[in-house]
């Protein structure tokens, strides 16, 4: 059969040879570190009115609102949120341990600083269901009621409400200071970016099992009970079997209270979905059942008949600020960290996709300071941690918002509350609250869909998304997420450790290039082999790279292993190095007289490669040990003749790397691509010329 010729119409070009012909250039488009530094202390009008727009957005957009566009959508979505500030931030204030009145302090201040430093024109800044249940978790785990019993008038033990009640409050306005402090200082040093490690299957699994806390913790006031309180892990089985043995003695009167609040906020809501094209305004429902339920207990007179919890006093007026409690940090520490990263999470998640819905952009890094500083000035206030709420947020755009000014209208509407109107709602039941609480669950436990469709889609994504929820169902929030995070970091080096390897064919009619195991149409190119790993080649992969690439193409690796350390070595072996040497200078020689690196009669005969060498450090360790004997060449020798049948009856003379997917190339990957190289290149030779017994 006629040798084939392979013509190459350019100069082979080595890593240096190529960087002379493409004036590789030696500068930096980037700054240098002194110029930077130059640059950032130099003072100009143009660049400190930059700084001032970059950290104040405000100062933007502004001076450019437009009254005639924005003012009545504006009003109305802030009239909507703020309504729904009312019952969300007294019922999310009882998942925190504190007393209702925190929850409207933490509906004001925080908005209005977030009005000043924030990017998003949608989301709702405020008291959120998760971010509760975590800093109620600290406030009881740090506060108990055991710490503050006192002896009563009959001898009777009870709890100092008062004492309790303060130091809790201390606790979380630490806690959320020290959060806002890292938010600020993450923003600042440009690390907005460490949200995306908290993929979406990640933070959905999360807030998915932190409503299962919130959900548990307000079944009390629904059944009117007084369960144990459990910290660590387990905390939410140990109370859950509590509140079972605690069913007997449910208060009647709670119970009906909660399951009629319930009734009526459940069939209100899905009226609001149903018709939320057709209505307006959606029904206030919320702020309804708490009016309505107020009148009720009140005039009715059920907290002295039947002993109905309610939410107590509920003080006028605003209170000065107040440095929070500094020796408090140390213990507060990993909560506050971990309060940080999940409310910038949510608040980024819910803040992008609303730029993305409407057209504009979403600073990362911004959201990061204007967060944190909503969380540091609200901690000198007696507020807790915010984040944006789903439900306020989706709110305010459906009902025509455009701007934050709906958020600085709804901190009027809250303001106004808190200073005339808030001592009226002192009647109100705690189970009404704890109703509201239930109901806005709802988006949470919609995502238990996710499970179905992840398992169509990703099943890695659905174990994340699983052991997450577990986690956090077992181990507590704060142990949950830590981790969540480690689980879902593992699956990563768990996918670029083991990889998918394919044989690529190319399918008749096209230019694609399949896998030849999933795809029956993709068809190899004789003698040819095209190989792909599905992920970058790196220290931790490269050995399986080679194995696979041994089984998927049957190269005689384990001969190569034996020969190239004998052609270091021995010099009876027809393959020494002397030898690969003056081929070398020969068709070195071959490709000059032939010109433009056209090669001549055959493969073994054209341009070769030689940057790809043998490493030296092997040739050098495995020097010191000596030729091992005519045996072992006799040996290597045999079983090269076995191989050379095979490597011959298989017929393929080219093996193709793809390795489109490798990013970045370690020492590791580079020895591994020339030891595929040298090996190939042996095998060529030992197919032609095997060695002499």
């Amino acid at each position: 059969m006629k040798e084939k010729e392979y013509f190459v119409q350019r100069e082979v070009l080595d890593e240096i040879r190529l960087d002379e012909v493409a004036q590789k250039g030696t500068w930096s488009v980037k700054p240098t570190l002194g110029e930077r530094v130059k640059e950032s202390l130099r003072c100009s009008g143009p660049r400190l009115k930059h700084i001032l727009l970059s950290w104040i957005p405000v100062l933007g957009w502004l001076p450019r609102y437009s009254f005639r566009e924005n003012a009545i959508g504006d009003l109305i979505s802030g009239c909507s949120v703020g309504i729904m500030h009312l019952p969300q931030g007294m019922a999310y204030a009882l998942l925190a341990s504190l007393r209702p009145v925190f929850g409207l302090y933490t509906s004001l201040y925080p908005v209005l600083v977030y009005f000043i430093f924030g990017t998003s024109r949608h989301i709702s800044i405020g008291t959120f269901a998760v971010i509760s249940i975590m800093i109620g978790s600290v406030t009881e785990r740090l506060a108990p009621d055991s710490n503050f019993i006192v002896n009563g008038t009959n001898g009777t033990e009870i709890v100092n409400l008062d004492e309790r009640d303060a130091y809790r409050v201390q606790i979380a306005c630490s806690l959320t200071v020290l959060a806002g402090i890292f938010q600020i200082l993450l923003g600042v040093v440009r690390f907005g970016f460490v949200v995306t490690y908290l993929s979406e299957p990640l933070v959905r699994g999360y807030t998915t099992g932190s409503a299962c806390h919130v959900c548990v913790s307000q079944l009390k006031y629904l059944f009117g009970v007084a369960p144990s309180r459990f910290t660590g892990p387990l905390s939410l089985i140990y109370t859950l079997v509590d509140l079972c043995k605690l069913l007997p003695q449910t208060k009647l009167p709670e119970l009906v209270v909660s399951l009629v609040a319930l009734s009526v906020l459940i069939v209100v809501k899905e009226v609001n979905a149903c018709y939320r094209q057709k209505l307006p305004l959606p029904i206030p429902i919320e702020l309804i059942v708490i009016i309505a339920a107020t009148i009720i207990t009140h005039f009715c007179g059920l907290t002295d008949k039947y002993y109905i919890d309610v939410v107590g006093e509920i003080p006028s007026g605003l209170k000065a600020p107040r440095a929070p409690d500094a020796t408090l940090f140390s213990k507060v520490l990993g909560d506050a960290f971990a309060v940080a990263i999940v409310g910038y999470a949510i608040n980024i998640s819910l803040g992008k996709t609303f730029a993305l819905k409407h057209g504009y952009k979403v600073d990362s890094n911004q959201e990061l300071v204007a967060l944190g500083l909503s969380n540091t000035v609200g901690g000198f206030f007696q507020c807790y941690s915010v984040t944006s709420s789903l439900s306020r947020s989706l709110v305010q755009e459906s009902t025509g918002g455009k701007t934050q000014v709906a958020g600085l209208i709804s901190s009027i509407i809250v303001l106004i509350t808190v200073l005339k109107i808030g001592s009226l709602f002192e009647d109100l039941p705690k189970a009404v609250l704890s109703t509201i609480v239930f109901v806005n669950l709802k988006g949470m436990f919609k995502q238990f869909m996710d499970v179905p469709s992840l398992w169509k889609t990703n099943k890695v994504d659905l174990l994340v998304w699983l052991v997450t929820f577990t986690s956090t169902i077992l181990l507590n929030l704060d142990l949950g997420l830590a981790v969540s995070i480690g689980f879902s970091m593992l699956t990563v080096i768990f996918r670029t450790q083991l990889p998918h390897y394919s044989i690529l064919g190319n399918v008749p009619g096209t230019d694609l290039y399949l896998d030849t195991e999933k795809y029956k149409e993709a068809k190899e190119i004789p003698g040819i082999k095209i190989f792909r790993s599905s992920t970058t080649i790196y220290y931790t992969n490269a050995e399986m790279y080679l194995e696979v690439l041994q089984e998927k193409v049957c190269m005689c690796f384990c001969v190569c292993r034996l020969v190239v350390p004998l052609i270091m070595r021995c010099n009876p072996c027809p393959l020494s190095t002397s030898e690969i040497n003056k081929r070398k200078v020969s068709e070195e020689t071959n490709g000059q007289r032939q010109g433009n690196g056209v090669a001549a009669n055959g493969l073994s005969k054209g341009r070769v490669n030689w940057a790809y060498q043998p490493d030296t450090t092997i040739s050098e360790s495995d020097s010191d040990t000596g030729c091992h004997g005519d045996d072992s060449i006799t040996q290597v020798s045999h079983h090269s003749d076995e191989e050379k049948g095979k490597a011959s009856g298989s017929g393929t003379h080219s093996i193709i790397l793809d390795i489109s997917t490798t990013s970045f190339v370690d020492s590791v990957t580079v020895k591994t691509l020339k030891n595929v190289c040298v090996c190939a290149e042996v095998i060529n030779l030992i197919i032609r010329q095997p060695i002499r017994d």
